[in-house]
């Protein structure tokens, strides 16, 4: 009878597994059926924002419902990324997830409500190279010049940045744990404001996100040194990558990737990341992504998964040396 009762239970359990799976599935092939959310973890009008602007139309035309985009900034980020983590699996939202809030953040904010295993990635969009530019003023015009400079005059260089624990920030920190220069770190509330400081003198050097930079490097009021990209941008061909200027393993900068809460059905993962990756191989869509100063950087659900990874843990490294938390 014990026997009996507990296949009983077992053949029950079995068969609402099975009708479960069904009717994901059959949720999967009728996806979508309503329009589709894309959060925005910043402001609008920043990169991430006009990235998402600009794959959200191809997506539209593959899956036939509308995508609204939806920007909630807060807390570096974390406000969207949560808001998603704990959305339904179901395909209807997304996040335009970057470097901060699918890496850095992990490791700077010690009360962060998600992980990374509440999200599937889907496909990495573009990535976008830091520059370390020098005010036009300081007299050094390579980057093995402006780590003798520095060694010369230990704690006399300050290096601005668009805020504490920012990609921008911790580039800043990375390169002074590889070449033993010592400098301060000048955090601002945004890039422009940096950016401004730096083209005016108040500080020296900075590790900018290439598109805010790029109009004062054109025009001569900050001099270009590296890019940390591993390649050299197209916007920049003549400045050399840090690995080609004398400092190996350097590589640096923000990333924009979309991302679903986890258990969405692979299905549905697939048919966005597809659509993506079509719309990133047409030719208009890279130049206008190139236009940003962002590099077109396309990688699949499981390329873009072990990517996540590799980036935790380096950035996860940067962050202890540097001793940078939110508090």
């Amino acid at each position: 009878m014990f026997k009996s009762t507990k296949q009983g239970i077992a053949y029950a359990c079995a068969g609402l597994i099975a009708l479960a799976a069904s009717a994901g599935a059959s949720a999967a092939d009728n996806w979508p059926t309503k329009p589709i959310r894309m959060v925005i973890p910043f402001s609008a009008g920043g990169n991430t924002d006009v990235v998402a602007r600009l794959i959200a139309p191809h997506i539209e035309k593959a899956v036939g419902q509308p995508v609204v985009v939806e920007n909630r900034p807060g807390a570096a980020g974390n406000i969207a990324a949560d808001f998603v983590a704990r959305a339904d699996a179901d395909g209807y939202t997304l996040l335009m997830g970057t470097v901060g809030t699918q890496a850095i953040n992990y490791a700077i904010y010690k009360d962060i409500r998600f992980k990374p295993a509440d999200f599937a990635p889907i496909t990495l969009v573009a990535s976008v190279p830091n520059v370390l530019a020098v005010t036009a003023s300081l007299p050094v015009k390579s980057v093995q010049e402006l780590i003798a400079y520095g060694k010369k005059n230990p704690g006399k260089l300050s290096f601005a940045s668009s805020g504490a624990g920012s990609s921008i920030h911790l580039s800043g920190e990375m390169f002074k744990s590889r070449t033993g220069v010592d400098m301060v770190h000048v955090p601002y509330k945004g890039s422009a404001a940096a950016v401004t400081d730096l083209v005016g003198g108040q500080v020296h050097l900075m590790f900018d996100n290439l598109p805010t930079s790029l109009p004062f490097i054109k025009n001569g009021t900050l001099r270009a040194l590296a890019v940390t990209s591993a390649e050299r941008s197209t916007n920049l061909p003549d400045v050399p990558t840090m690995a080609e200027a004398g400092v190996p393993n350097f590589e640096a900068g923000s990333w924009f990737g979309v991302l679903a809460p986890a258990g969405t059905p692979a299905p549905i993962v697939n048919r966005i990341d597809q659509a993506i990756e079509k719309a990133m191989a047409d030719p208009d869509m890279q130049k206008r992504v190139i236009e940003l100063g962002a590099v077109p950087s396309v990688k699949g659900p499981a390329e873009f998964n072990a990517f996540i990874g590799t980036e935790i843990e380096k950035w996860k490294a940067v962050v202890q040396a540097a001793g940078a938390s939110s508090n």
